[in-house]
């Protein structure tokens, strides 16, 4: 299991797609599989059901409020994190190994492409990545944190 899945089960509930998954191909992440842009020759043109006949729509992916879970986990830990800024103390928060070696790991997970020794760049590129992550999995993240 990666350090983004890890990441995934620390915030969404276990019933949660992203959790269960790890965030991998979830519903409404950015992972499709491409669309064929013309049915098959040999299936008939669909026909045009009433409302009523047609398959219903899936349930919407539950949504979760990353804000408030990680807020309310500052409130429990006692310890002040800038978790909104920093993925060192976003992961310290989730009780999760912050070391560099580990965010490098995270950074390799999440293809990062820049320089591993940089650390300050590192971490600002994965804090943002691990928002958009969270955003694309089903979590409401407040766009500041994912910009």
């Amino acid at each position: 299991m990666g350090i983004l899945s890890n990441i995934f089960h620390k915030i969404f509930p276990s019933s949660h797609p992203a959790a269960q998954s790890g965030g991998q191909a979830a519903p409404g992440s950015q992972q499709r599989a491409p669309q064929p842009t013309q049915p098959p020759a040999q299936q008939p043109a669909p026909q045009t059901a009433p409302q009523s006949a047609q398959q219903p729509q899936a349930a919407p992916m539950q949504q979760v409020d990353v804000e408030a879970v990680l807020n309310n986990m500052q409130q429990q830990s006692g310890q002040q994190l800038n978790w909104r800024t920093s993925i060192v103390d976003l992961l310290k928060l989730l009780g999760l190994d912050s070391s560099l070696q580990a965010r490098k790991e995270l950074a390799a997970e999440l293809h990062y492409t820049g320089d591993t020794n940089d650390s300050a760049s590192m971490n600002i590129w994965l804090h943002k990545q691990v928002m958009r992550k969270l955003a694309e999995n089903g979590g409401k993240v407040p766009a500041d944190l994912k910009d």
